[in-house]
């Protein structure tokens, strides 16, 4: 958790692609806390803010770690196709 702490900018890349069992909820509780108002994170998820609920599972926690993520966040959407789905396409 240490390394957590001192890095000035954390990036969270494809967050909640599986759900968050009891101890990563803990953890990422924690590091969103420490985190909060004082350092930067960049969260990428493929999951839709709506369903990161389910994703967290306790929705105590949810609105926590949703309230200081989600609420303060400044959002970039990207639309249309996958870059990766692209790629394929060309390389056949």
């Amino acid at each position: 958790m240490k390394k957590f702490e001192k890095a000035q900018l954390l990036i969270l890349d494809d967050l909640f692609l599986v759900p968050l069992d009891a101890k990563e909820r803990a953890h990422l509780t924690e590091i969103i806390e420490d985190r909060h108002g004082r350092k930067s994170i960049i969260v990428t998820s493929q999951l839709p803010e709506l369903d990161w609920y389910d994703a967290i599972g306790d929705p105590t926690v949810a609105d926590a770690i949703l309230d200081r993520i989600v609420h303060t966040a400044h959002r970039i959407t990207l639309t249309g196709e996958s870059v990766r789905k692209l790629k394929a396409l060309k390389s056949r």
